[in-house]
C-alpha cells in the first residue's frame, strides 16, 4: 500500500540487523527501538503515540517472551505486530452498526477535499453489493456542484440519489459562505429518511458539508443533521495525507459531533500514514474502512491486524483470497486444474483465468498483499497495468486454433499476431515462452492432486522423482497390498481420519512463513493453484 511504502522499508530495515544474531543484547533492542522511533516520526505519527509505542515494544522486547525465546529476532517482530495492531484499533474488527429497523442512517463528517463525496459512492455501491438497498442524500448544499457530483458518483455505483436542492451551482472552486448556500442541509436530511421509509431503503448515506479547517459553523450544522436524523453511525472521514494536523482535526471532530468510526481516504497516494497510526489510538474510535483508490472498488473493510501485517511487509493473504472467493468461479477453476494436469490447458483457458484475476483489482495491489514483496517494489511500480490488455490483445489476434495449439505458431503467424495487436514480434514470442513455462509447471504442480509439488511436503523434486523411478520404487509406497493397507491404516489414525491429501489442503503449515500470518487457512472454497501462471503471464520487470 503506497501509504506504508516508507514506514515499511524504514521497520524491515530495522529488523535487519537482529536477524543474524542468536541472542539480543539490550543495546541491540535500544538500537533497534531507534530506528522504529524515527521511522514512526518520519510518518507523522503523533509524537504521544510514538512514545508510548516505543515504550511498550522495549518493555516487552527486553523481558521474558525474548529472551526464552528460540527466535528473539522473529520475537521482536511478533510484538511490534502485536502493539501495532492495538494502536490502529486495539485488535478488534468492528462491523458497521444495522438499525434493528430500518433504515440504517449513515452520517458522513470531515473537512472539505478529504473525499466525502467519493467515499459516499464507495460505501452505496459496497452496501448494495452486500445486498442491501442504499440512498445517497446530497446534504452538500455549500460547495460548489457537490449536489451534481454526488448524482455523477450514484450513477456510477447504481444507487439512487436524494437530491431536492440543487445547492450552489459554479463554476468556481472556491468555497461559498453559508449565507449564500441555497436550501437548507437539516431539511434535506430530514426528508431522506421519510423517502427512504416510503420507498423501502434500508440504508441511508448523508453527504455533510465541510471547511477547509475545523471552525464553529461547521459543526454546528453537523450536530443540527445529527440531532435531527439521530444517526446510527456517524463516520468521520479523514484523508490519510493530513499528517501531523490528523490528531487535531480528529480530537475537533470528536468532540464537535462525538463520531463513532473512522473513514481512511487517499491510502493510494504519497501519504506516510500517520493519520492512521494516530487517530485510533488518541480518538479511542475505531477505523471501520480505508478509500485505496479511485475507483468504485477500491474501498475495502479495515482490518487492524491485515494492516499491521502489511506495514511489516508479512503481505495480506486473508484479504486475497477473500477476494479471489468472491471473484473465481469454483467450477472454471476445478476445470483449469484439471486441464493443466491433463497438458491440455490452452491460451483460451489462461486468458478466461487472467481476466477473472483482474476482476481482483489492480496487479500492483494484488502483488503488494504477498509477503516479502517490498523487496521488489521498484519492479511492481514499474510494472504497466496496460500490459495485461496488451495480454490480451496478442491472445485475441490468435485464431482459435492458434489459441488451442500454440505450438504451431511459427514466424509468419508471430509477424502477423504482433501486427493485429499492435506489439513487436518479440513481445508475443515473450508471452509464448512464458505460458509455456507457465503450463509446465502447473502441470507438475497438479499431478496426482497436488502431491508431486516439487520442495513442499508429500512432494518429491523432479531429480527425486527420476531417480526413484531409474530405481523402481514408488516413493515409499510399499508393492505388498497387506503392509501397504497397513501403512495406510496408520496414516489415517495418525491424521485424524483425513487422507493424506486432506490434511496437505486443508492445514498446511509454512514454517517459512513470517510471524503473524496464519498457517491453517482453509483452502477448501478457493483455488489459487492458477494465480503464479497468470502473474507468469505477465511481463513484470525484476519479477520475470
Amino acid at each position: 500500500m503506497a501509504a506504508f511504502s516508507s514506514l515499511t522499508d524504514r521497520l524491515t530495515g530495522a529488523f535487519k540487523n537482529l536477524r543474524s544474531k542468536g541472542k539480543l543484547t539490550e543495546s541491540d533492542i535500544d538500537g533497534t527501538i531507534r530506528e522504529i522511533r524515527r521511522a514512526l516520526l518520519d510518518a507523522d505519527v503523533s509524537l504521544d503515540v510514538v512514545k508510548s509505542f516505543t515504550a511498550r515494544v522495549r518493555e516487552r522486547a527486553l523481558g521474558e517472551e525474548v529472551n526464552k525465546a528460540l527466535n528473539p529476532a522473529q520475537q521482536v517482530v511478533s510484538i511490534v505486530n502485536d502493539e501495532l495492531t492495538q494502536i490502529l484499533g486495539a485488535g478488534v474488527d468492528r462491523p458497521l452498526n444495522f438499525a434493528k429497523n430500518p433504515p440504517t442512517i449513515i452520517m458522513l463528517a470531515g473537512l472539505q477535499g478529504a473525499g466525502k463525496t467519493t467515499l459516499a459512492g464507495k460505501l452505496g455501491y459496497w452496501l448494495k453489493d452486500l445486498g442491501h438497498t442504499p440512498l445517497l442524500v446530497a446534504a452538500d448544499l455549500q460547495r460548489p456542484n457537490a449536489v451534481t457530483q454526488l448524482q455523477v458518483v450514484g450513477e456510477r455505483a447504481g444507487v439512487p440519489v436524494y437530491a431536492p436542492e440543487l445547492g450552489v451551482q459554479s463554476s468556481s472552486s472556491d468555497v461559498v459562505s453559508p449565507g449564500q448556500a441555497t436550501g437548507d442541509p437539516v431539511k434535506v436530511a430530514r426528508g431522506s429518511i421519510e423517502v427512504a421509509k416510503q420507498k423501502l431503503y434500508d440504508a441511508v448515506i448523508i453527504d455533510t458539508a465541510g471547511r477547509l479547517g475545523v471552525d464553529e459553523e461547521l459543526m454546528k450544522q453537523a450536530r443540527d443533521i445529527r440531532d435531527a436524523v439521530h444517526p446510527n453511525e456517524i463516520l468521520f472521514v479523514i484523508d490519510a495525507m493530513i499528517g501531523q494536523d490528523a490528531v487535531r482535526t480528529a480530537k475537533a471532530f470528536d468532540e464537535g459531533v462525538d463520531f463513532t468510526g473512522v473513514v481512511l481516504s487517499k491510502l493510494d497516494g504519497d501519504a506516510r500514514g500517520g493519520a492512521a497510526l494516530s487517530v485510533a489510538s488518541v480518538t479511542g474510535k475505531p477505523i471501520l474502512f480505508s478509500s485505496t483508490g479511485e475507483g468504485l472498488k477500491d474501498f475495502e473493510v479495515f482490518h487492524p491486524d491485515r494492516m499491521a501485517s502489511r506495514i511489516l511487509d508479512m503481505g495480506d493473504i486473508l484479504t486475497l483470497i477473500e477476494k479471489a472467493q468472491k471473484q473465481f468461479d469454483e467450477e472454471e477453476a476445478r476445470q483449469a486444474a484439471e486441464k493443466m494436469a491433463e497438458g491440455s490447458f490452452s491460451l483460451d483457458d489462461f486468458l478466461a483465468q487472467l481476466q477473472q484475476v483482474r476482476q481482483l483489482g489492480s496487479m500492483k495491489k494484488l502483488l503488494g498483499m504477498i509477503p516479502g514483496m517490498s523487496q521488489y517494489r521498484q519492479a511492481i511500480d514499474q510494472f504497466d497495468e496496460r500490459e495485461v490488455d496488451r495480454t490480451e490483445a496478442i491472445i485475441h489476434s490468435m485464431t482459435p486454433q492458434e489459441r488451442r495449439h500454440p505450438e504451431i505458431i511459427d514466424g509468419s503467424r508471430r509477424a502477423r499476431i504482433a501486427y493485429g495487436s499492435g506489439v513487436t514480434v518479440a513481445t508475443v514470442n515473450g508471452l509464448l515462452q512464458r505460458f509455456e513455462q507457465a503450463a509446465k509447471m502447473m502441470k507438475r504442480m497438479t499431478n496426482k492432486g497436488g502431491m508431486g509439488l516439487p520442495g513442499m511436503p508429500g512432494g518429491n523434486s523432479p531429480r527425486k522423482a527420476r531417480k526413484n523411478k531409474k530405481k523402481g520404487r514408488k516413493s515409499g509406497v510399499s508393492g505388498n497390498p497387506m503392509k501397504r493397507e497397513a501403512e495406510e491404516r496408520a496414516l489415517r489414525q495418525k491424521l485424524g481420519g483425513r487422507s493424506s491429501a486432506s490434511a496437505f489442503m486443508k492445514k498446511p503449515q509454512n514454517p517459512a512463513l513470517p510471524a503473524g500470518i496464519p498457517n491453517d487457512i482453509d483452502l477448501d472454497k478457493v483455488d489459487l493453484s492458477q494465480l503464479g501462471d497468470q502473474l507468469g503471464g505477465l511481463n513484470i520487470p525484476g519479477l520475470n
